[in-house]
């Protein structure tokens, strides 16, 4: 008895000890943790792109024909990359402006507000409606659309910006309000028809390789971004959205052949045709479209609205490397 009380203080003493170096091992793991993180985060940068925290819009004033009832309506521009769906008409002599993007106070400073919207036109006692979605994306629409482009939105827009990076994500902070209504077909004409399915919102960045033969622009998908927006959500600040290069891009989005157009080198306006995916060349351009609806031209639900602020890419050492070789 006398043996196990002598041995009981020297237990402790053990249990003690045992106790400091479990501490220890936990601080030095929670450390080498916390330096692993910040050495990742040091890898990364991020670029915002120009003007894509829409603090510099630009307004042009436009008096519609005394046709449709002679209003002087605004339109917005954000500049840098941004084209959007605001668009300035004018077939058989009229001139008409839809304005479905706009600015809007956001805290000290403003965001891109984008709405599905029925537009109503009464000429000569007839009543015409148009559904425009609202719409921004890297690119040149025309200054003014004409009665060719009016039945073929995508004809009016070279979709697209000279881009040569391989960032590995897309940011941003985007809310959204999303109806549980069905969606509608109205392309300019007196009778609104309602369609199957409900639109939704989406987000989508595409990196292409492009190159030309015989008048047609071919393109290699190098990398892409979709996030669908499918209901309403308040402010998502710095939402970060992958980019899939090559193969991985195939669960993601379909390659296009007859969707978005660019001007070939004698100035013609064509389908941007891709043709397979690859994740071993240099891309050539970039597409970025952010948008209230996701469905054809001249259809979705009225009143979708999807806010974004704050778009920027986000590279690591990799991608920077690439571009280096």
């Amino acid at each position: 008895m006398k043996n196990e009380v002598n041995r009981a203080p020297e237990a402790k003493k053990n249990d003690n000890i045992n106790k400091y170096l479990i501490g220890a091992l936990a601080l030095g793991l929670t450390i080498t943790f916390l330096f692993l993180a910040l050495g990742a985060h040091a890898q990364e940068r991020v670029e915002p792109l120009p003007f894509g925290d829409f603090e510099h819009w630009t307004e042009r004033q436009i008096k519609e024909s005394w046709l449709i009832g002679g209003q002087t309506r605004t339109l917005y521009k954000i500049g840098g990359p941004w084209s959007s769906s605001n668009a300035h008409a004018k077939a058989m002599g009229v001139d008409k402006v839809s304005v479905s993007v706009t600015p809007e106070k956001r805290g000290n400073g403003t965001c891109c507000r984008m709405q599905s919207t029925l537009e109503e036109v009464s000429a000569v006692g007839i009543d015409f409606k148009a559904l425009a979605t609202g719409s921004i994306y890297t690119g040149t629409m025309l200054d003014v659309v004409g009665m060719k482009q009016s039945s073929d939105p995508n004809s009016a827009i070279d979709m697209g910006v000279p881009f040569t990076d391989r960032p590995t994500a897309l940011v941003l902070d985007y809310k959204a309000l999303i109806q549980d209504a069905a969606a509608v077909y109205a392309p300019a004409k007196t009778k609104v028809k309602e369609v199957n399915g409900r639109d939704k919102g989406h987000i989508t960045l595409i990196l292409q390789h492009r190159w030309e033969e015989n008048g047609h622009v071919y393109a290699y998908r190098v990398g892409t971004a979709v996030k669908y927006i499918n209901q309403t959500t308040d402010w998502n600040n710095n939402f970060r959205l992958p980019i899939q290069y090559g193969e991985a891009g195939k669960a993601v989005k379909e390659l296009s052949t007859n969707r978005h157009k660019t001007h070939n080198s004698q100035g013609q306006m064509v389908y941007i045709e891709e043709v397979d995916f690859r994740e071993d060349v240099q891309p050539t351009h970039l597409i970025i479209q952010i948008s209230a609806g996701s469905m054809a031209p001249f259809t979705g639900c009225p009143g979708n609205t999807v806010w974004v602020d704050n778009i920027a890419l986000v590279y690591n050492n990799s991608s920077l490397a690439y571009n280096e070789k």
